[in-house]
């Protein structure tokens, strides 16, 4: 079972949106409203503060790393992980789940962040961007990411299921042809997993693992072959 970070396992608790802000004032830029803020959230930084902030190419690398600065010595110790949430990958878990992280954030932050909320040594792999900002843009939004985690684990699984907050979640999901259960506690805009065809959406941390267990019953217990 492969699962989105921000937004679907940790929240961010603002720090996310406040950091993008306090590095865009600082680099003189305006700071977009609240909900262009939370569409932020999500694709790869460098392709948002492109295409919604408004950061010209030669000033990106510069308010990236202010973020990324900011991030890590106070963003990362903000976030928690949702409620229920590690009840449910530690029932996963238990049922001999395979479980792994395909997030868009740079794979070494996301181990990063994993620690730091006690969460890593519940993932059998984890699975982001490169560290390079400009070759993360480059990306398939999430399917290459999303494929690396099936080739990791391949020969281990018959089917896999990706549990995400957005819409690149949904995509994903889809170009590997797979199904995505959507959370609705994330950063998506009310309707948006409906709409990208999520095969369900589910409001609460017992609702998913709900979810996931009539996925396992379907195809069969998490022993015998379930990513």
């Amino acid at each position: 079972m492969l699962f989105d970070l921000d937004g679907t396992l940790v929240d961010p608790a603002g720090s996310i949106t406040g950091g993008i802000s306090a590095a865009l004032a600082a680099g003189g830029f305006p700071v977009p409203a609240a909900e262009d803020l939370e569409r932020m959230v999500g694709p790869a930084l460098v392709t948002s503060l492109r295409d919604i902030a408004g950061v010209p190419e030669e000033r990106l690398a510069e308010v990236i790393a202010r973020y990324r600065e900011g991030y890590r010595s106070a963003g990362m110790a903000q976030s928690r992980p949702y409620p229920g949430i590690r009840g449910v990958l530690e029932e996963l878990r238990a049922s001999g789940c395979l479980l792994a992280v395909a997030t868009q954030k740079p794979e070494p932050l996301a181990v990063e962040l994993l620690r730091l909320q006690g969460l890593l040594n519940l993932f059998d792999s984890v699975h982001g961007s490169p560290a390079d900002e400009q070759a993360a843009a480059k990306l398939d939004g999430k399917r290459t990411i999303i494929g690396a985690a099936l080739n990791r684990h391949a020969g281990s699984f018959d089917r896999a299921v990706m549990v995400g907050d957005r819409m690149h979640d949904v995509h994903g999901a889809a170009g590997n042809a797979l199904d995505c259960i959507g959370v609705a506690w994330g950063f998506a805009a009310a309707g948006e997993l409906e709409a990208e065809g999520a095969a369900a959406v589910v409001h609460s941390a017992d609702e998913l693992l709900t979810e996931l267990e009539r996925f396992r019953a379907q195809e069969g217990t998490c022993a015998h072959g379930s990513l």
